[in-house]
């Protein structure tokens, strides 16, 4: 019996289509299968759901702009990109982790092997990408990572007043400066906008910043610190503090920070507290014409030093006669100034100081604010060498507003970095009386013209002010070789308007200073070359200079500097 193949019975042809059909089904509903989890993937990655965004995206923080008085800016926010991932979706933790590292170097490939590895909804890889950046890891294609957008912030005038602004981190929040004392504000999503203005002038912190930079250079300083006041306001129009940072990259870890970072970091300014020396002996004046205990040619006996205890006090250039408190103040007479103290008495120096602002940290919008060093005990010994700027310790910030309130009527006004509006009143408090202050303009004035602080004077723009000089403690006692020179002045001398602090911190003499180191030759024309170059930026006329003009410089090398 012959075999029929299915071909001859006619099964052949139709029965493979079937089978044919059939496949071809099952690998169209494979490819939809496959087709539809790519689609899915690409969509989770690129636009996650609601869910995951609320789980997922950490929220972007607005921060509004910081501007200066006059509208420039400040800190501002621009966008960038952030590369995150969601490790769920990473094929080969070990392989894309190598991929990362070669398109940014700068990552540690161990490090993201291990979070590529942890099987997070969410890891940061890299904040802030460059463009370039953000091209090179988009052409990876490594499933799992994604970019989010957010706001970077930046300081587009690099170091300049970096102390008094500040930084924030990574999401945006305030660290340091006005950007943590007013971190709130500047969230405030009510704002809608609006920078937030300063009493800064920029213009002014430029040339502030500019000479305590040469001053550093040319005496060697350690150090250098610098204040200009509107005394009227309390507005802060510059502050500077040297060496300084760079706040778009601060770069600083309290806790792992070298001395030099350190240093750069540190606000002496606003929270460095120092001895400042004979600069007190205006407000020590001040309060002794206040209280009646003398008028301006009051006399005392500063031939003799003053021994208590186991302490002396002596004059840096003793003088052979009596002095009137004019003279006093001219001479920067230490004894003539304990003297004045003990007539005032300590429990009424106390109360002067204390409205002075002497005795709480200065009320500034910093958190970077310095306590004062006060005695622990207050007799005759500490009521004396206070008086002249020894034994307590204040922020520059501190001294800057009793100084103000010595010269601008006797009021004291808080100092602010935020501009006032005009037209809005000042919270002041009254110190001594006006008749006072004017009679402390005079003496401000003949201290520079015929006392200690000759350099500091600038031909149009007259200068009224106090040097002070101070040996640095250390180890219980003071080194003679380490000085903290300041001065302090006020413009135009008789009608101030605006006062400006230097500080130097162990400024070395120099050929052209005779080897001296004290404010007189080192502070007191820092000073001048910023009132000279900032007077006009403000807007003060000019007075006419006198056809003879004092050489306030071999003048000055007469007297006493302490």
């Amino acid at each position: 019996m012959s075999r029929t193949s299915r071909r001859d019975k006619g099964e052949g042809p139709p029965f493979v289509r079937i089978r044919l059909a059939i496949a071809g089904l099952f690998m169209l509903a494979a490819y939809a299968v496959i087709g539809g989890r790519l689609l899915w993937l690409a969509i989770d990655e690129e636009t996650p759901s609601r869910e995951r965004v609320s789980q997922l995206e950490v929220p972007v923080l607005e921060r509004a702009d910081i501007v200066d008085r006059n509208g420039r800016i400040l800190a501002t926010n621009v966008p960038v990109d952030a590369l995150y991932a969601d490790t769920r979706h990473i094929w080969d933790p070990k392989e894309a982790a190598q991929e990362l590292a070669r398109v940014l170097p700068e990552l540690d490939v161990v490090e993201l092997e291990q979070k590529l590895s942890s099987g997070a909804a969410f890891e940061w890889i890299k904040r802030d990408l460059t463009p370039r950046q953000y091209a090179s890891v988009r052409a990876l294609g490594i499933a799992g990572l994604a970019v989010k957008r957010e706001q970077r912030r930046v300081y587009p005038n690099g170091h300049s007043a970096a102390h008094l602004l500040g930084y924030v981190n990574l999401d945006n929040r305030g660290i340091a400066g006005v950007e943590a004392s007013l971190d709130t504000t500047l969230r405030d999503p009510k704002r809608g906008g609006e920078p937030v203005t300063l009493s800064i002038d920029l213009r002014v912190q430029h040339v502030l910043e500019d000479e305590l930079a040469s001053a550093i250079e040319t005496f060697s300083a350690e150090a250098a610190a610098g204040i200009v006041l509107d005394i009227h306001t309390g507005e802060v129009l510059g502050m500077a503090s040297l060496p300084d940072f760079d706040p778009n990259a601060p770069n600083y870890d309290p806790n792992n920070a070298d001395e030099d970072t350190k240093a750069r970091m540190f606000n002496r300014a606003s929270l460095g507290v120092y001895e400042m020396g004979s600069t007190f002996k205006a407000m020590t004046t001040a309060m002794a014409l206040d209280a009646g205990v003398v008028t301006i040619n009051s006399t005392y006996d500063v031939r003799k030093p003053i021994r208590i205890g186991r302490f002396t006090i002596h004059d840096y250039k003793p003088k052979t006669h009596p002095l009137t408190v004019t003279e006093i103040f001219e001479y920067s007479s230490n004894i003539g100034t304990a003297h004045m103290a003990m007539d005032i008495g300590a429990s009424r120096q106390q109360i002067y100081f204390d409205l002075f602002g002497m005795f709480k940290p200065a009320p500034i919008e910093l958190p970077e604010v310095g306590a004062p060093l006060l005695p622990q005990k207050w007799g005759d010994v500490t009521t004396m060498t206070v008086s002249y700027g020894h034994g307590i310790a204040v922020s520059p910030i501190q001294t800057a507003a009793a100084f103000a309130a010595v010269a601008n009527g006797g009021l004291y006004i808080a100092p602010t970095l935020l501009k006032r509006p005009a037209g809005t009143g000042v919270p002041v408090r009254r110190v001594v009386s006006e008749n006072v202050s004017a009679e402390m303009r005079t003496l401000l004035r003949r201290a520079v013209t015929e006392g200690t602080g000759g350099q500091a004077d600038v031909p149009g723009y007259p200068v009224g002010g106090k040097t002070g000089t101070a040996e640095k403690a250390v180890g219980g006692g003071y080194d003679e070789k380490s000085l903290i020179s300041s001065f302090i002045g006020v413009f135009p001398a008789l009608s101030p308007r605006y006062l400006v602090l230097i500080i130097l911190d162990e400024p070395q003499g120099t050929e052209e200073t005779h080897g001296y180191a004290t404010a007189g030759w080192t502070a007191a024309p820092t000073t001048g070359k910023v009132v000279s170059r900032i007077g006009p930026l403000l807007g003060v006329r000019p007075e006419p200079i006198p056809l003879e003009v004092t050489d306030g410089a071999t003048q000055m090398a007469a007297q006493s500097d302490r």
